[in-house]
């Protein structure tokens, strides 16, 4: 590992900045506010540089990176007093509903619609996987949970989505045959998202 004197200016922007657009596009699906999502980005890469003599060069800094996000998000979400956790997923995923499957004709604009119904825990696992393309053992290195509530979250948060824009598709008519059918929109919807 280097000592401090060796890190430079040099090796943090070419370690962390080839991920600042990506860092940005997370927090701003989590925020839904381009000026919360900046003021968080420059958050974090204040941290990091403040870190960065902890950080081991060429090593996984993305994964670091959406790690300090990760927390960052965690303090948003705790100091917003709009937002709401929900005390019990479980009570809250019994009282849903089953309802017929979404079509893949929806405008991304109704995807991060529905997506904001979904309990930020389920959403970032999910959002980390199905967009980000991280391995169960990123993610639980970033939230700093274990694998296994990482693919718990994962497939909450994909029932939930699910749902939501199943729910959707009943208002629209869209009739789409079974949970097999439905659970491969709602990957492919996800995937949407990775482009926009």
């Amino acid at each position: 590992m280097p000592t401090l004197r060796e890190i430079t200016i040099n090796d943090f922007e070419a370690e962390a900045m080839p991920h600042l657009n990506e860092l940005y596009r997370t927090a701003l699906k989590f925020t839904k506010n381009q000026t919360e999502a900046e003021d968080l980005i420059q958050e974090v890469f204040l941290q990091a540089w403040k870190s960065f003599r902890c950080y081991e060069l060429r090593t996984n800094c993305r994964a670091w990176l959406h790690k300090i996000l990760s927390n960052k998000l965690k303090r948003f979400y705790s100091n917003n007093k709009n937002f709401k956790f929900a005390e019990d997923a479980d009570e809250a995923l019994k009282n849903l509903v089953f309802k017929p499957a979404v079509a893949e004709s929806l405008r991304d604009e109704e995807i991060i619609a529905s997506l904001e119904h979904i309990p930020p825990c389920f959403r970032e696992a999910m959002l980390l996987a199905d967009v980000e393309e991280y391995s169960y053992k990123e993610i639980a290195e970033i939230l700093n949970v274990p694998a296994g509530t990482v693919m718990s979250r994962i497939s909450r948060g994909r029932r939930l989505l699910r749902i939501e824009m199943m729910s959707l598709a009943d208002s629209k008519n869209f009739k789409i045959k079974g949970e097999k059918e439905s659970a491969s929109v709602v990957k492919f919807l996800l995937g949407k998202l990775k482009i926009a």
